[in-house]
């Protein structure tokens, strides 16, 4: 008993003369997380299972491949998803965590070194999907699908282009090259699909190769002539109510534009001023409690419906509106609602099929683990340094928290063409 109360003693003594120790890194650790933190590490536990396997050429072997296809006749026509499962979240991971890989290398702070570690399994993963002796190499031939996560891919090499294009050897880059041009046999469907012909037109005049400037053109004419007003496009010629116009249409309409605008003279500067007035319409929907409503299709894209919000903050384009800091508060609340919610990853960190945790019964017939992973280009604003006022800006109650608790909040008016 006497020896038991010597060492509580001696440990007490240790934690006490030892500030800078154990108690601190406790303390430390009580401390409520930064909105930056919270992003950072949500972004960081989404793609790690993605980019960890792919660089180890163990992707094909270890991602689950959660579909509804195969188990619904009535979706017979979409086949098993398998075949595409791998580009989709490859595709789609880089697409959404390309603007932070974008930022100088730094490996003193946590958040420096997630993203460093993210960026040396890109480069790694992408150097096992392009070998074509790899376990996990991708063909981008293997079927329609495929032109749409080249077209992720393409947007995501392109909002990388220093760290990531840059630091691919010369064999990857000249094979995905290859594979892109592959998706030239896939004539995309009359909707938000033209847009992904485009944007792979578009990486390939932005990296020196031959593009088709038609390609390019049918797609950004037809999405003009679609345009419905107030920041909205259709999807096609009838308007659907979802999220499409954040998930596809807008972000490669301005990443499109941003190279090929030189041949669309004055149409650039309206796109962006429509995609903001989307911006300013999506931080409207955010509630109180930061959530979003369930509408439309592909709902299990999460935060993906957020992209052109964050695009807008990342290219220091919102409106005059909206603050930084009531923008990066409403989007941290909805990142917390939709990624600590129980069940929205499985017990190997995988992302589950769900709008708010496991809702399998929400999976489309067109979608499977794979697609699940678009959710990250709703972190475009991590692309932001650290010391950015996005980031440093007090934080603020964004409009729909205002004007529930009966205070001032700015009237909303909807812009001309």
């Amino acid at each position: 008993m006497k020896s038991m109360k010597c060492l509580l003693a001696v440990a007490q003594a240790a934690v006490c003369i030892l500030p800078d120790g154990w108690a601190a890194r406790k303390k430390q650790a009580e401390l409520p997380k930064s909105d930056r933190e919270v992003w950072a590490e949500t972004a960081y536990k989404i793609a790690y299972p993605v980019l960890s396997n792919l660089a180890a050429g163990t992707l094909h072997a270890n991602m689950p491949i959660e579909q509804r296809g195969p188990s619904h006749p009535e979706y017979g026509a979409y086949g098993d998803r398998t075949k595409y499962a791998y580009l989709e979240a490859l595709g789609r991971t880089i697409c959404g965590i390309a603007p932070w890989l974008e930022l100088s290398v730094d490996t003193t702070t946590r958040d420096g070194k997630m993203r460093k570690e993210l960026l040396d399994l890109s480069i790694r993963g992408l150097r096992n999907a392009m070998d074509t002796t790899s376990a996990d190499y991708i063909s981008f031939a293997v079927g329609y699908q495929a032109l749409v996560d080249a077209a992720h891919l393409a947007q995501g090499l392109m909002r990388a282009p220093k760290n990531l294009w840059g630091g691919l050897d010369e064999a990857t880059r000249e094979r995905i090259v290859y594979e892109m041009k592959q998706t030239r046999k896939v004539r995309p469907n009359v909707s938000n699909w033209l847009m992904f012909t485009a944007q792979i037109e578009a990486f390939l005049r932005s990296v020196g190769e031959e593009y088709d400037q038609v390609r390019v053109d049918y797609p950004v004419r037809q999405m003009n002539a679609w345009y419905k007003g107030d920041g909205v496009y259709g999807d096609g010629e009838p308007f659907h109510w979802d999220y499409y116009n954040s998930f596809v249409i807008q972000p490669m309409l301005i990443d499109v534009l941003g190279v090929m605008g030189d041949g669309f003279p004055g149409l650039r500067e309206r796109v962006l001023k429509r995609a903001a007035r989307y911006a300013e319409v999506t931080e409207r929907m955010i509630s109180p409690e930061g959530t979003i409503p369930p509408l439309g299709r592909s709902l299990q894209y999460r935060t993906a419906a957020l992209q052109v919000l964050s695009q807008m903050a990342l290219q220091d384009r919102l409106p005059k509106s909206l603050s930084k800091g009531q923008v990066r508060s409403a989007m941290t609340a909805v990142i917390r609602r939709f990624f600590e919610q129980p069940g929205t990853f499985d017990s190997n960190g995988w992302l589950r099929i769900g709008f708010c945790g496991a809702q399998p019964e929400i999976g489309e017939a067109y979608t499977c683990t794979g697609s699940l992973y678009l959710c990250l280009t709703g972190f475009l604003a991590l692309g932001l340094p650290e010391d950015d006022p996005f980031w440093t800006a007090p934080g603020e109650p964004w409009t729909s928290r205002r004007a529930w608790s009966g205070e001032p909040f700015p009237q909303d008016h909807s812009i001309g063409d």
